[in-house]
């Protein structure tokens, strides 16, 4: 349910955030006031706004492999290579759906969130195999160069890294 928490306003981020370095120092038996950082970096605890990227990214990555669930498959679209200028031939970018709607509550749909999230990822996290497009079908090639252990293992240590820059 990470995925909900998506676009919320910073003031409620921070009371989650408040929550979970509450059990950071409950797990290691650390004093109430604490600095929780460096107990949620030893933990290797994801942030919460990183971790419900994650959750996001994840979702994403695996309904591009699996093309399942078919009603979230729907809402992703495959941008075609060398849409852009920019765009790599061997990176999957998806295409962000046009705004329709001026409420804020239409940017926190997975369909809407996905696709940015998605293309805001490094290259090397959304690369094909050098000998299939991003526009071939998955029972034909792999989409993805990395496995789904590895991508998650990566997609990890990059999100980390942006909660604890070195």
């Amino acid at each position: 349910c990470n995925s909900l928490y998506s676009c919320l306003p910073k003031c409620q981020l921070d009371r989650l955030q408040r929550i979970q370095n509450c059990l950071a120092r409950t797990v290691v038996s650390a004093p109430k006031f604490a600095h929780a950082t460096p107990i949620l970096r030893s933990l290797h605890w994801l942030k919460i706004r990183q971790r419900i990227d994650y959750k996001l990214i994840s979702l994403t990555f695996k309904t591009l492999l699996s093309n399942q669930p078919v009603y979230l498959r729907t809402l992703l679209s495959i941008q075609p290579p060398g849409a852009t200028r920019s765009g790599s031939p061997t990176c999957v970018t998806l295409l962000r759906p046009p705004c329709t709607s001026s409420l804020k509550i239409t940017n926190r749909s997975f369909h809407h969130t996905a696709p940015r999230l998605w293309n805001n990822l490094p290259v090397y996290l959304r690369t094909t195999p050098a000998s299939s497009s991003p526009s071939s079908t998955p029972a034909c090639s792999p989409l993805f160069a990395l496995s789904n252990t590895t991508f998650h293992s990566k997609l990890k240590s990059y999100l980390f890294l942006k909660s604890y820059p070195p």
